[in-house]
């Protein structure tokens, strides 16, 4: 069964920084395109970032330049390090595969205050 769990959210100042972790099970992340999702309240879940299998790296354009997306494969997970953060970026980050998503997991609160 493939399950990812979330964590490293929290409240943080504008302009802070916080670093995401998503732990991969069931599922080999080098052998995938991965991808950091956000959801904020009443909206649609949207892919932020994602990692290619060739290790290259997309991002939506609100979060370019600020967030950045790598995957260890020695303990398989994905992680999102976010830089400059801003009030909008709140939400809830999940992870999961690009292509034919899994089930999401729980995924961590990111709350970013004025």
């Amino acid at each position: 069964q493939v399950q990812f769990v979330e964590s490293g959210g929290g409240l943080v100042q504008a302009g802070g920084s916080l670093k995401l972790s998503c732990a991969a099970s069931g599922i080999n992340i080098r052998l995938h395109d991965m991808g950091w999702y956000r959801q904020a309240p009443g909206k649609e879940r949207e892919r932020v970032a994602m990692i290619r299998l060739s290790s290259n790296t997309n991002y939506a354009d609100s979060v370019k330049g600020r967030f950045t997306i790598s995957r260890d494969t020695t303990k398989n997970t994905v992680n999102l390090q976010m830089n400059a953060l801003q009030p909008e970026d709140t939400a809830v980050y999940y992870c999961n595969r690009v292509v034919s998503p899994y089930n999401w997991g729980q995924g961590t609160q990111v709350t970013v205050s004025v």
